[in-house]
């Protein structure tokens, strides 16, 4: 693969994240939260070959550095990932700015590593990649869902609470 090419489908996926995760600030989350966890689900599957392919030769404290990354690189997502109950007693996700710079800014962190770790060959590359998006993604997700479910819960709470 041409490596401009590389790049352009790269940013052509960071911008559809983007343009999906800023929409998502204007409708109502929908059900029980269950949706905020599917992520997880849809990139835990697939890793699994890809971490466990025999061709990947890391050491065990190399595993852990990239988790631990992928863990530092969750806590801004996590701190700017917020839920509100609005007037039409929907749950949206807070409109944050911060939310698309650190996005943004993990996104570059990514791409500069994945830059200077080339030497790593590309199936090593690619698993440990994988593991730090793992890191990442997990956390934020769960850490998401347990926040909307609170308020998922508050706003349960208070329906039974005006029907009495």
């Amino acid at each position: 693969m041409n490596p401009s090419s590389f790049y352009f489908i790269v940013i052509v996926i960071a911008g559809l994240v983007l343009w999906r995760r800023t929409r998502a600030m204007y409708r109502p989350i929908k059900g029980n939260g269950i949706r905020l966890l599917l992520p997880i689900l849809f990139l835990s599957l697939p890793s699994i070959p890809i971490i466990l392919n025999p061709k990947v030769h890391l050491a065990v404290w190399e595993w852990v550095c990239a988790l631990i990354f992928g863990l530092l690189l969750s806590i801004p997502l996590m701190w700017t990932t917020n839920y509100e109950l609005r007037s039409d007693q929907h749950i949206y996700a807070v409109r944050n700015k911060s939310f698309i710079i650190s996005f943004l800014i993990v996104f570059i962190i990514r791409f500069l590593l994945r830059d200077y770790l080339k030497w790593l060959g590309p199936e090593t590359e690619a698993a440990l990649f994988l593991v730090v998006a793992l890191g990442y993604i997990l956390p934020w997700r769960i850490i998401s869902f347990i926040k909307f479910r609170q308020l998922y819960k508050s706003r349960m709470q208070d329906n039974e609470n005006i029907n009495f």
